[in-house]
């Protein structure tokens, strides 16, 4: 399956429109943003798990990373609540599921394969003292991209110009972006050398973000 493959090209979903798919698993559905491959994906994807819905024991051979947007996700590891990013880099295992339902923001195979920093934390403790509007966490930075979590007050300007491509995640709230509304759950890629320029709508907005990554993009290496 190819879904928005060229990088080249500003892309912007709102995944509140998207149908829900299934997946090899009964109870676990996804909303696909982007994807490359098959059931072994280069993919971003929205993923939503019914009540006492769970995959099978398997090892993420390209990473994942994931954000947890409602419930509580589950994995041998713990519990993972709303608001929770988690990277399991290529070799890591786990057997997902929720008892009580959860919907994750999720990207396969975006790793460099010789990382290996797991981690998880709480995107919103992880912010820093208010700058012009803004509160910003860094969660993770290397040599191939840095990501980031925002929150924006009403009308506060969000400038981005980091090389190699911008891909934000709408968690909450809005903004307008060249003209756009994004909503929450509203998904932006934009291409390697354009900015990010927008301003936060009335009720203020709160942004997950990756940039620097798309030179990178590939199809999965199995």
């Amino acid at each position: 399956m190819e879904l928005n493959t060229d990088f080249a090209k500003r892309v912007l979903v709102h995944s509140d429109e998207e149908p829900w798919r299934a997946s090899p698993m009964p109870g676990v559905d996804r909303r696909m943003l982007d994807r490359i491959g098959g059931e072994v994906a280069r993919a971003t994807t929205i993923v939503r798990y019914a009540p006492e819905s769970n995959f099978s024991a398997h090892t993420h051979t390209g990473g994942e990373e994931f954000i947890v947007l409602d419930g509580v996700f589950q994995d041998e590891h713990g519990d993972f609540p709303a608001g929770t990013y988690v990277r399991n880099p290529p070799t890591t295992r786990h057997a997902p599921g929720s008892d009580k339902g959860c919907t994750i923001f999720v990207k396969l195979w975006q790793f460099d394969m010789d990382d290996r920093n797991q981690f998880r934390k709480d995107m919103a403790e992880e912010l820093g003292p208010d700058e012009n509007g803004l509160r910003i966490a860094t969660l993770h930075r290397d040599d191939r991209e840095t990501v980031t979590y925002m929150e924006a007050q009403a009308g506060a300007s969000i400038e981005v110009s980091d090389t190699g491509g911008i891909e934000v995640l709408m968690i909450d709230g809005s903004m307008t972006e060249a003209g756009d509304m994004l909503r929450k759950g509203s998904w932006l890629r934009l291409p390697e050398g354009q900015s990010l320029s927008a301003v936060a709508g009335p009720e203020g907005a709160k942004v997950w973000m990756k940039t620097g990554h798309l030179p990178y993009a590939k199809p999965p290496q199995v």
